[in-house]
């Protein structure tokens, strides 16, 4: 069986984890932490990665258009090739121009360390111009892509919460405020397996911590 390895309170882990859900496929969780990873299935100790019966996929955009093509049904990805770029598209700026950069503010914004006043400054003015430009991508009608659930969706549900967040706390605003991210978490969050997502989300996160404070050596992911 489909095994998906690493840990749930990784946001990118629950990209791929909520399509799978999504789509009904049968797949093991295997607790996999950073620094406890198998360097056969990922070379560089990132989570997640998956497991198969063919060997192991690492990289978690890789690890979706996997999902999509060995699992067809339901579709995360339109039929039309051209909506199904746009699709890919919002799951690239998500998780290049939006999360990774907002993840440099995540040591202060959620784990109690500091990041530096010039590295705050560079950020937010980069977040402002990447926001804006995700900004005439997005349709929320009422998906970010249009009127059916994608991997976009797949990506936005566990992104842009963390963005939404961090923003807010390292600059006192969200960033993504004048975009209607709320109503769509809202109603992506009321979806069942974005809900078990949450759920799983929260007991590992709480997990986590207090691993981090028995062995405060320990690597976060």
């Amino acid at each position: 069986m489909l095994k998906l390895c690493g840990f749930s309170a990784s946001n990118y882990y629950n990209k791929v984890k909520l399509a799978l859900l999504e789509k009904g496929v049968a797949f093991e969780e295997e607790l996999a932490w950073v620094g406890e990873t198998d360097p056969a299935a990922s070379p560089l100790g990132k989570v997640p990665y998956f497991k198969t019966d063919a060997g192991p996929i690492s990289e978690s955009t890789v690890m979706l258009e996997y999902v999509e093509a060995q699992y067809p049904t339901p579709a995360l990805l339109p039929a039309d090739p051209f909506q199904a770029a746009k699709a890919r598209e919002l799951v690239r700026y998500i998780e290049l121009h939006l999360e990774l950069v907002a993840r440099n503010l995540y040591p202060e914004a959620f784990f109690g360390g500091k990041v530096s006043d010039t590295a705050k400054e560079k950020v937010g003015q980069q977040l402002e111009k990447n926001v804006a430009a995700f900004a005439k991508l997005t349709r929320f009608a009422p998906y970010i892509g249009g009127d059916s659930f994608t991997l976009a969706d797949c990506a936005a549900a566990v992104h842009l919460p963390l963005v939404s967040g961090a923003t807010k706390i390292i600059y006192g605003r969200d960033f993504l405020a004048e975009l209607p991210v709320r109503d769509y978490l809202k109603l992506v969050g009321a979806r069942p397996a974005v809900v078990k997502i949450n759920a799983d989300r929260k007991s590992n996160t709480e997990m986590l911590m207090q691993r981090s404070q028995s062995a405060p050596a320990n690597g976060k992911g």
